[in-house]
């Protein structure tokens, strides 16, 4: 069967060369709409920030890497390999040589501001695996888990899958693993999209029920939990139905000539701060600049406050 394609050409990402826009035939199922949870959360958090991490082409220059980001990748590969190693050699004794062989160095201001953030996440990943258990095997550690909705081709890693006992058998729960912000509590794992995602996603995969969420908070050593039902994990699946309706609605607008300014608006506020694209978008450009290494500042030295 030959395609049908449109008479106009659209433009890709608003570069490059035109090319034709291919047409569904009457009765064909719409296009499930594929993302991850960041793809996702991207447009939540700002309509323009989506537009210029996944529609225009080339992408938008960003700013200079964050030393925060670069401090969380660096712990989670660590425990990641924490779990790779076999039951017996997973003792504490193990992790100054992981942690140094998944440091990241960008974004910190200094030698000695990277050398203090790397005891500290070692103190961090020192005080969490005694909690753990060498001997029990997660069911995932940074497992992709997908799953297909009428709406969504979803997928995402999450940072690890437990295999826990429950009242019916066994029991899946999400482990989400958080370095950043303090003060995470119930509500905000109730809160989490990606979390609920995850859990709406294991269930199907591993076909067992998966309803508990939690946020490990490293710093702290906290764990903020919440127990969905399945009415809470299909609420957060039509929000992300949602969500990816509006995407799709914003990227017809541009493709059959709207303003993308308009289709993909900005959502000033205080993530301005941190977004990869302030110096590109008009919005952004007037929210405060912070240092790469700011964040990891804070974290060093909390009692300095957020400037």
């Amino acid at each position: 069967m030959r395609r049908a394609y449109s008479a106009t050409p659209r433009p890709r990402g608003g570069a490059g060369r035109p090319e034709p826009e291919q047409l569904g035939f009457e009765g064909m199922p719409e296009r499930l709409f594929v993302c991850t949870p960041s793809k996702l959360g991207s447009y939540e958090d700002c309509p323009r920030r989506y537009r210029y991490s996944y529609v225009d082409r080339p992408t938008p220059p960003k700013g200079p890497p964050w030393a925060h980001n670069s401090l969380g990748a660096s712990v989670h590969t660590a425990l990641r390999n924490w779990f790779a190693l076999p039951a017996e050699r997973r003792l504490p004794e193990a992790l100054p040589t992981l942690l140094k062989g998944t440091w990241v160095r960008e974004g910190y201001r200094d030698e000695a501001q990277e050398r203090a953030a790397y005891r500290r996440a070692l103190e961090w990943l020192e005080s969490y695996v005694e909690t753990l258990d060498p001997a029990v095997e997660p069911l995932g550690v940074e497992r992709v888990v997908a799953v297909k909705t009428s709406v969504l081709a979803f997928n995402g890693r999450a940072d690890r899958i437990d295999s826990r006992s429950g009242p019916d058998g066994p029991e899946l729960a999400i482990v989400d693993y958080k370095t950043g912000r303090t003060g995470l509590d119930s509500d905000d794992a109730r809160g989490s999209q990606a979390l609920a995602l995850y859990a709406f996603a294991a269930e199907r995969v591993f076909r067992r029920p998966c309803r508990r969420v939690e946020l490990h908070h490293l710093p702290s050593g906290t764990v903020a939990a919440h127990e969905h039902t399945p009415e809470s994990l299909a609420r957060q699946v039509s929000r992300a139905e949602d969500t990816a309706r509006d995407i799709v609605a914003a990227e017809r607008a541009v493709a059959e000539g709207g303003d993308p300014d308009e289709a993909f608006p900005t959502t000033p506020g205080p993530i301005c701060t941190w977004c990869d694209f302030r110096r590109s978008c008009p919005a952004g450009a007037e929210a405060p600049t912070k240092d790469p290494w700011a964040a990891v500042d804070r974290v060093l030295t909390p009692a300095a406050g957020d400037a």
